[in-house]
């Protein structure tokens, strides 16, 4: 008798012989807490959503309606006069200049500042870091508000008072910026230097050409931070100038609340100002916000 070869089976054979594999079935407790987990997050979020329509509404109602019905989110009769009244009567186009300048000069300055001296911090070996770095970290435990006198009398003396430069210099650098950045930096293996170094490479060469671009989470951070921070800045603003022509939108939208420039019950035209104002630093977060990132992560990644 002949032997016969053990059948082969064929490609569509053996694909039905593998033995399909099991889904993992969700359980009905770990349903129930994922889905009550779902509704904190989406009552959290009503929360922090509801009163900024409210403001979109409200800026939308008449004088009248706006009194009487504050917090209804659909207007009966929808108009656009606040907005008209704040750029035919208030000077906003001045306030919203003056902060965005404000607003960009600081942004650049703290992210270069801070970046240069949170290297210094993390890489340069000289007599006195530890010192310094820990001055750093308790300015961070100071309220920014005990230090609104000093700083006036400071720009007075400097004759700043109720200059941009005034308004701008105090601001460039943060103890906060300059703690995200050496501590990302310290996660950056120092050998990534050694072959610069080995070419000739100064310091600036290198934390400019090798280390600083591996530093994006971290400047994309300091970048969002400085300019949120900056465009919202009232304080400040409060005790470094006096003349009109220097105000900046949290200045004249606060004007506009307590009513001393004669809108005192004008609630959709206070409520136009908040919303315009909001608009730059909503857009800047929803492009920016997969990049903001853990300030001791990332770097290892490198």
């Amino acid at each position: 008798m002949t032997a016969h070869a053990p059948e082969v089976p064929s490609a569509p054979n053996r694909r039905r012989a593998v033995a399909p594999k099991r889904r993992k079935k969700i359980g009905a407790k770990a349903r129930s807490n994922m889905l009550l987990g779902y509704l904190i997050l989406i009552g959290l979020a009503l929360i922090y959503i509801y009163p900024f329509l409210i403001s979109i509404s409200g800026s939308l109602k008449t004088d009248a309606e706006a009194t009487q019905d504050a917090l209804g989110l659909i207007p009966q009769t929808i108009t656009f006069a606040a907005y008209e009244r704040l750029f035919t009567r208030e000077p906003f186009a001045l306030w919203a200049g003056n902060s965005m300048l404000v607003a960009v000069c600081v942004t650049v300055g703290r992210v270069l500042f801070d970046s240069m001296a949170g290297y210094a911090l993390s890489r340069l070996r000289f007599r006195g870091r530890t010192v310094i770095f820990a001055a750093f970290i308790a300015v961070l435990s100071v309220p920014g508000v005990v230090l609104l006198i000093p700083r006036f009398l400071i720009l007075s003396e400097l004759g700043l008072y109720d200059t941009y430069g005034g308004m701008i210099i105090p601001l460039l650098s943060t103890a906060a910026g300059v703690f995200i950045m050496k501590q990302f930096f310290d996660s950056i293996p120092e050998s990534i230097e050694e072959a610069a170094k080995i070419d000739g490479a100064g310091t600036f060469r290198r934390f400019w050409s090798v280390v600083l671009p591996m530093a994006t989470p971290a400047l994309v951070t300091i970048f969002i931070l400085s300019f949120q921070g900056s465009w919202n800045e009232l304080g400040h603003f409060i005790v470094a100038r006096q003349s009109p022509e220097l105000n900046t939108l949290t200045v004249g939208v606060a004007q506009l609340v307590s009513g001393q420039l004669g809108a005192g019950k004008q609630f959709p035209l206070q409520l136009a100002a908040a919303v315009l104002m909001s608009i730059p630093v909503v857009v800047l977060f929803f492009i920016f916000q997969r990049r903001i990132m853990n300030t001791t992560a990332g770097a290892e990644k490198g």
